[in-house]
């Protein structure tokens, strides 16, 4: 058996690629968030089970937010991705562009709001064609604090998507 000529120029050509390639392209350019990171530490977290009380216990205790117990800022300015749920806000056409970003399905409209220090307000340049409250989706994008109110809940976040896509 006779073995295939080595061919050092092409392994050559190939290690000088590499070498021109950015090293971007290795990295993730983002960092993941989880919707405990948004919380200080220390600070109360609202399990789903207390949600899941108050539902049951009718409509006067539906609609009120639990108090928020302050924002971290170490992500002001950063590329982050974090998972969540959308409440829609805006749309244009039949696509999303601005919504609320939330921790489990149903946070806003069929259960009370989280803490503001759990929901994030996203916007997007591109409309995002949405399956439904019950899609979960991830979103990449500048994220920072912010203090808002809309009719369904105060916001302690924002993130400027620049990529949504389903999770």
């Amino acid at each position: 058996m006779v073995a295939a000529p080595f061919d050092r120029r092409a392994v050559l050509a190939a290690l000088g690629a590499l070498t021109v390639t950015p090293q971007v392209a290795f990295a993730k350019d983002y960092i993941d968030l989880e919707w405990t990171d948004l919380i200080p530490e220390g600070q109360p977290v609202i399990p789903p089970v207390i949600q899941e009380l108050i539902q049951h216990n009718g409509p006067s205790l539906a609609d009120q937010q639990p108090p928020s117990h302050g924002v971290r800022t170490e992500w002001n300015g950063e590329i982050v991705r974090l998972p969540g749920f959308i409440v829609p806000i805006e749309y244009s056409g039949t696509g999303v562009t601005a919504f609320i970003l939330v921790p489990f399905v149903g946070a806003c409209v069929h259960v009370p709001p989280p803490p503001a220090n759990q929901l994030v307000f996203v916007t997007t340049q591109t409309p995002y064609e949405t399956a439904g409250l019950f899609e979960a989706v991830n979103v990449v994008g500048m994220f920072g604090t912010a203090s808002m109110s809309t009719q369904l809940a105060d916001i302690a976040y924002a993130l400027s998507a620049d990529h949504i896509e389903p999770f």
